[in-house]
């Protein structure tokens, strides 16, 4: 049973993050917030897999990782539940807009930065936690530690205000680049997390 929830945990992960490069290019706002609701969702169960296999050494850096993950997940909740709903379907004020509404910028729009930070974290320390016994593992034990050097421009450039300029489009379709660079680099944790659970559930 862990490894099967942790293997849809895996593929959850990656299909979420696909689709979501798929809205991104077809600007369907509403279907990239919804996949962004469920991707945190399936990165839990991820976790929660690597943290419960881990060696006794090494569960303090398994246990951050978990850690990391549920506040991931509960602040991208947060923002995107407010988008499908708040957002969407009443009518606000323009100064709450700004506040508001992820494309305009604003808090959530730097609490979102803010949860894919600590998820950074938690790829960090869940990469920390492994002990890979073959090369797929190898390959996705450094993907997860090298996504972790994430947390450093998710916490400190929304301070700088560069995302918030890009949220405005004031660079064009920078924003969109960055975070089809990011699916880029994230898809292939996901899959190879899902053969790891595949491998061990055998």
């Amino acid at each position: 049973m862990n490894k099967t929830v942790s293997k849809m945990g895996a593929a959850v992960v990656t299909v979420t993050v696909f689709l979501f490069a798929v809205f991104i290019l077809a600007r369907f706002n509403f279907g990239s917030y919804l996949v962004c609701m469920l991707l945190p969702l399936g990165f839990i169960l991820m976790a929660a897999g690597f943290q419960q296999e881990s060696d006794k050494d090494r569960k303090v850096a398994a246990n951050a990782g978990l850690a990391f993950a549920a506040v991931y997940a509960v602040l991208i909740l947060l923002v995107y539940f407010a988008q499908n709903t708040t957002v969407r379907l009443e009518p606000l004020s323009d100064q709450a807009v700004r506040v508001l509404d992820y494309s305009k910028g604003g808090l959530l729009f730097n609490y979102d930065l803010l949860g894919y930070g600590i998820m950074a974290l938690s790829t960090f320390f869940t990469g920390l936690s492994m002990k890979p016994e073959n090369r797929p593992d190898r390959w996705l034990k450094g993907l997860m530690m090298v996504h972790g050097v994430f947390f450093l421009s998710c916490f400190i450039m929304p301070m700088t205000g560069m995302f918030t300029s890009m949220a405005n489009g004031n660079s064009g379709n920078g924003g969109s680049i960055a975070l089809l660079f990011w699916c880029i680099c994230f898809i292939p944790i996901g899959v190879l997390a899902w053969l790891h659970f595949s491998r061990a559930a055998r």
